[in-house]
């Protein structure tokens, strides 16, 4: 009998977003990082599910998502506390939109403020922290 050869297959990252799990209040939500995001957003789903405090966005504005024509308006906003792991814990403003992809979608803005590197072959994320 002949066994094939293992093959790794370099592109198995090509198609794929990076996604984790996060703590919020005790509740463990889905993550996904988004570089291509304009923003940071959170489900309003979990705004509401988890009482966080809304307050208004100094500047509304309209969200396009996939296909145009399908904007949504963003007028509020919520400061979120969670965690990542046991020694990640961060606190950012997110805009509040309706989302079912994931709980919190981490945009190019939370990228740009913690220095993240990207590694788009390994699909892997790196920054310093506390």
């Amino acid at each position: 009998a002949c066994l094939a050869p293992r093959v790794f297959d370099d592109s198995s990252q090509r198609n794929k977003l990076f996604h984790t799990r996060c703590t919020i209040n005790d509740r463990v939500c889905n993550v996904i990082k988004d570089s291509g995001s304009s923003e940071n957003v959170i489900a309003e789903v979990v705004v509401s599910k988890l009482n966080l405090t809304i307050q208004p966005h100094p500047y509304p504005y309209k969200l396009a998502w996939i296909q145009q024509g399908t904007e949504v308006n963003i007028s509020t906003r919520a400061l979120v506390t969670f965690s990542i792991g046991n020694s990640y814990k961060d606190e950012l403003l997110c805009d509040i939109a309706p989302m079912d992809a994931c709980h919190l979608l981490l945009g190019r803005p939370w990228e740009f403020d913690r220095r993240v590197t990207h590694d788009g072959f390994l699909n892997t994320y790196t920054f310093r922290f506390n």
